[in-house]
C-alpha cells in the first residue's frame, strides 16, 4: 500500500463492496427454443470464485429465441453484479443483455423514444461479452432486479452465480429508533437505509437517478445522517463542493431557494456538530450569500430573487404558491444566518440579517391549498401552527404529502400538537410505500397510486392488463415532471426526513446548543405504548426510553454522555 501511495494522481475510494445472493427468481423463460435451466442454483450462497469444475450450473439454452431469466436480491442496493461463467458454447464469447431495474417491471423494460427508461446518470441497460471461466463486473447503478438475455442465437452459457455487488460506506448505525408499532419501526430503518445507499463518496440525491448533489434536496439528508450517523464526511464535502461549483454571484443548482437551504444545512450542521473551524471556513461565503439575499427583498418586504424559483415539484407551476413558500424560506435562512454570524463574531452582519427578517415579515404569501408551503410559514412563524393545521394541514390526511416537503408538513402539524394526526399520516403515506414493495423510500408518492396498484417486486404483463386481477404497474405508471415512469428513483434521499422527524418528535430530542452540548427532550408518544433509541451525538450516543402509564403519563430513562446537559420537559410544562 505504500507503493502505491506514492502515486501523486491517487485518490482513495473509501466505500467497501460486498456480494449479495439473489434471492428468488421471479420469470425465466421456458420455452423448448429458449429454456434456463436450474435457475435455482443462482440462489445458493456460493462464492463468485469461478473454478474449472461445472458443479450445479444454471444454463441459458438458446435454440432461435432469447432465453432470459429475472433476479430479485430482495432489497435495494446500490452497485453492479458479477457474472461467473463457467462456459460458452461459441468458444468467443457470447452477447449477454444486462437490465437493472428499480423495480421489476424497470428491469422488464425497454429504452427508446416513447419510453420512460433511461440510461441516465447511470448505465441500466448494456450489452456485455462473456467468455469462459470469467467473472465479469457489469453496471454501477441503484437496483433490485437483473434481467439477463442470452442474445446469441443456437448457444448456451453455463453459469455458477449472478452476484450483486454492494457498493456503500461501512459506518455504524449510532442512532436507532424501537416502539411499540412495528411498522412505524420500520419506517424509522428504510428512512436510514434510504440515506445511508445516498452517502457515497459524496451525498447523492439518488443512486439511480439522479446522483447530483443539490444543496436543497440535502436539508433532510442530512437532517437524517445527524439522527442516525451523527458525523459523516460525506455532508461537509457534499455543502463545500456545490459551494464550490457555484462562484457568487450565482445561486446552487440555479435555484435561488437552495442557497437558502444551503445556509439552513450550515446551520443545522455547526449545532449538531459543534465544528467552529468548519464554520469559519464559510466564513467569506455567507458574506457573499448574505449580501446577494439582501439585495433579493422588495420595498414592501416580498423575496425577488430571479428564477428558477423553486419549493418543490408538485407546487412549480403554482407561481403564488411558489412565492409564499420562498418567502418563509428566505426568513429562515436569514434567521439561521443571523445566529451564524453571531457565532463567528460579526455582530454588524448579524444585525443587517436581522433587519432583513424584519423586512421579510412586512410581506406574507397565499399557500392556497399547498400544504408544503403552509408548513413553510409555519416553521417561518408566519402561520399559527394549529390554524393551518385545523384549516389545511390535517385535511385529507396523506393527501397533499410530497416526499420532499414531508418532513417539513410533518414538523408543522407536530407544532400543532397533532401527534396522533401525524402518526397516521406517516402510517399512512410512508407506510404506503412499504406496502408496495418498497425497500427505500421514493422520489415522489401519492397515495392515490395505491389504487388497484401491483407491488414492484411483480410483473404487470402486457397479456395480463385489463384482466382486473394483475394491477397497476406502479413504477411504469405514475410520476411527472423530470421523473416520468420509469425514470422514477426509487430510492432518493429527500424522502427520508420522516426518520429525523421520529428521532425529534416521539423520541422528543432537541438540540438546544452546539455541538448537542443541551438537549431537550420532550417526548410525544401519540398512540404509541413505549418507545426507545439512541441519539447520536461529538460525545456519543443518548439512550431514551419512553413508556406510557396508565394515567397518560409518560416515564422517562435518559442515560447521556458526562459532557451533556439533558433535560426533560413534560407535556404540561411545553404547553
Amino acid at each position: 500500500m505504500t507503493n502505491l501511495m506514492m502515486l501523486e494522481n491517487l485518490e482513495q475510494d473509501k466505500r467497501r463492496r460486498a456480494y449479495v445472493t439473489p434471492v428468488k427468481v421471479v420469470w425465466m423463460t421456458q420455452e423448448e427454443d429458449a429454456m434456463v435451466e436450474n435457475s435455482h442454483y443462482l440462489l445458493e450462497n456460493r462464492s463468485p470464485q469461478i473454478s474449472l469444475q461445472a458443479k450445479n450450473p444454471c444454463i441459458l439454452h438458446n435454440r432461435g429465441k432469447t432465453a432470459s431469466v429475472l433476479l430479485d436480491f430482495g432489497r435495494e442496493i446500490h452497485g453492479g453484479i458479477v457474472i461467473a461463467a463457467w462456459q460458452e458454447t461459441k468458444g468467443d464469447g457470447v452477447c449477454v443483455r444486462v437490465r437493472f431495474g428499480e423495480s421489476a417491471m424497470e428491469a422488464m423494460s425497454e429504452t427508446g423514444e416513447g419510453k420512460t427508461a433511461t440510461n441516465d446518470h447511470a448505465l441500466r441497460d448494456l450489452t456485455i461479452m462473456i467468455h469462459s471461466m470469467s467473472m465479469t463486473p457489469v453496471g454501477e447503478t441503484g437496483f433490485r432486479f437483473v434481467r439477463l438475455d442470452l442474445l446469441e442465437k443456437n448457444a448456451s452459457l453455463v453459469l455458477k452465480t449472478v452476484k450483486g455487488v454492494l457498493v456503500y460506506r461501512d459506518i455504524p448505525y449510532r442512532g436507532s429508533f424501537r416502539s411499540s408499532d412495528a411498522l412505524l419501526n420500520r419506517i424509522w430503518d428504510t428512512g436510514a437505509y434510504t440515506v445511508h445507499l445516498n452517502m457515497q463518496n459524496y451525498l447523492w440525491d439518488g443512486i439511480k437517478r439522479d446522483r447530483l448533489i443539490w444543496a436543497g434536496d440535502m436539508h433532510p439528508e442530512i437532517a437524517t445522517i445527524e439522527a442516525v450517523f451523527g458525523f459523516d464526511e460525506t455532508v461537509p464535502k457534499s455543502l463545500d463542493f456545490v459551494r464550490d461549483e457555484t462562484p457568487l454571484p450565482g445561486w446552487m443548482n440555479g435555484f435561488p431557494s437552495y442557497s437558502m437551504w444551503w445556509v439552513i444545512s450550515q446551520y443545522d450542521w455547526y449545532w449538531h456538530t459543534g465544528d467552529l473551524a468548519y464554520l469559519k471556513e464559510q466564513r467569506a461565503y455567507l458574506m457573499g450569500l448574505a449580501e446577494q439575499l439582501s439585495a433579493c427583498i422588495g420595498a414592501d418586504g416580498r423575496d425577488t430573487t430571479p428564477q428558477v424559483r423553486f419549493v418543490d415539484w408538485p407546487t412549480s407551476e403554482n407561481a403564488d404558491v411558489v412565492d409564499a413558500g420562498l418567502q418563509a424560506i428566505h426568513i429562515l435562512a436569514e434567521e439561521k444566518m443571523e445566529i451564524l454570524f453571531q457565532v463567528l463574531q460579526e455582530p454588524q452582519w448579524a444585525k443587517r440579517c436581522r433587519e432583513d427578517v424584519a423586512r421579510l415579515r412586512r410581506w406574507k404569501g397565499n399557500c392556497g391549498e399547498a400544504k408544503q408551503a403552509a408548513a413553510l410559514m409555519v416553521l417561518a412563524g408566519q402561520e399559527d401552527a394549529k390554524t393551518v393545521n385545523q384549516r389545511l394541514l390535517r385535511v385529507g390526511r396523506a393527501q397533499g404529502l410530497s416526499t420532499f416537503m414531508g418532513y417539513y408538513i410533518l414538523t408543522a402539524r407536530a407544532m400543532a400538537g397533532d401527534i396522533l394526526g401525524c402518526l397516521d399520516c406517516v402510517r399512512e403515506y410512508w407506510g404506503g410505500m412499504l406496502a408496495l414493495g418498497a425497500t427505500t423510500f421514493w422520489e415522489d408518492f401519492d397515495i392515490r397510486w395505491m389504487e388497484r396498484a401491483s407491488p414492484i417486486d411483480a410483473l404487470v404483463l402486457e397479456e395480463d392488463k385489463g384482466d382486473g386481477r394483475s394491477g397497476v404497474d406502479v413504477h411504469g405508471t405514475y410520476g411527472n415532471y423530470c421523473y416520468q415512469g420509469y425514470r422514477h428513483s426509487l430510492c432518493h434521499g429527500w424522502s427520508a426526513g420522516v426518520t429525523p422527524w421520529i428521532s425529534e418528535t416521539i423520541l422528543g430530542v432537541r438540540v438546544m446548543d452546539a455541538g448537542c452540548r443541551r438537549l431537550e427532550i420532550w417526548p410525544r408518544l401519540g398512540d404509541l405504548e413505549w418507545a426507545e433509541g439512541t441519539y447520536p451525538t461529538p460525545h456519543g450516543e443518548v439512550y431514551i426510553f419512553h413508556s406510557k402509564k396508565k394515567d397518560g403519563t409518560i416515564e422517562s430513562v435518559i442515560r447521556a454522555p458526562g459532557e451533556i446537559e439533558t433535560v426533560l420537559v413534560s407535556k404540561g410544562e411545553k404547553e
